[in-house]
């Protein structure tokens, strides 16, 4: 006789829907926005901004996976790796995914409420970004711009917490964001190619066709090209050039993962972008922490 899996729990599924058992998508956010939240405050951050940057980014990534999943359970059926999804699967309904989602949402508002007014508006704009990526899949060409900007809307709002403004800076970031996330989500992307051309789902990866990885590598580099402008403005040294180096050296290695577009390693190449990201925010904390 076989063994059978046991069925998940209720509270497990909840925990697949927020992507618990899948952490990528949390470090892709907090990375930028650990890096903006250091040069904001030239590095040496308040350990409560830290507290409820670090939470916040947590709770609004959960969010955003169970508002994704509601807006996509019509499609994830037609995808292989996407077919067992909680909602899809439908083990767990539409309307418990969206009070999850809700849930989350409030509580990372409650979080920035001893923030200044800035945020918290900034924060709103967030919120509705975040909600309505999953929509730009059905008309956009290239969805993961967007998702660029809701993945690196922490780095203004950081900003508007320790100096209650935004500068100029803080948007150009968040431009680099946007390129970086179309590299990394193209690779995601490349993965499900063959199905999502099937449903008519809308992804860079469909939209670049024979010069993805070219498009890819171009994305890289102007992401890294906006940092070292931002790095210069700062005045940054050595530490964070080394920290370059190591974030150029793993765009490299993508590369030669990408090339052959086989979905194993297209899908280890957007997992191994959190080592660039944590090499480009280290180098920014190790180049104040010398000071």
């Amino acid at each position: 006789m076989h063994a059978t899996t046991p069925p998940l729990s209720k509270l497990e599924l909840y925990f697949r829907l927020v992507r618990l058992d899948k952490p990528i998508g949390t470090v892709l956010l907090l990375w930028p926005t650990l890096a903006a939240l250091w040069l904001a405050c030239a590095g040496v951050p308040d350990w409560k901004l830290l507290l409820i940057f670090s939470l916040g980014t947590f709770l609004m990534r959960s969010a955003g996976c169970a508002v994704n999943d509601y807006a996509d359970q019509d499609f994830d059926k037609h995808v292989k790796r996407t077919a067992e999804r909680p909602i899809t699967s439908g083990r767990v309904s539409g309307k418990e995914a969206l009070l999850i989602a809700a849930g989350l949402a409030l509580a990372a508002f409650l979080l920035i409420q001893p923030l200044n007014a800035l945020v918290k508006q900034l924060s709103v704009a967030a919120l509705v970004i975040a909600a309505t990526y999953p929509y730009f899949k059905r008309f956009f060409a290239i969805p993961q711009a967007y998702l660029g900007i809701a993945f690196g809307f922490g780095m203004p709002m950081a900003f508007a917490a320790v100096q209650n403004t935004v500068p100029p800076v803080a948007w150009l970031l968040l431009l680099g964001n946007v390129f970086w996330a179309v590299a990394y989500d193209t690779e995601y992307a490349m993965v499900d190619r063959d199905d999502d051309l099937k449903i008519g789902i809308k992804t860079s990866a469909i939209t670049f066709g024979r010069f993805d990885v070219a498009a890819i590598m171009f994305c890289y580099g102007v992401h890294l090209a906006i940092l070292l402008v931002v790095g210069r403005q700062f005045g940054l040294g050595l530490p964070f050039l080394l920290g370059m180096a190591v974030a150029a050296g793993c765009a490299i290695y993508h590369y030669f993962l990408i090339r052959g577009r086989e979905r194993a390693p297209c899908f280890a190449a957007f997992r191994h972008n959190n080592y660039l990201g944590a090499a480009v925010f280290a180098g920014i904390a190790l180049d104040y922490a010398l000071r």
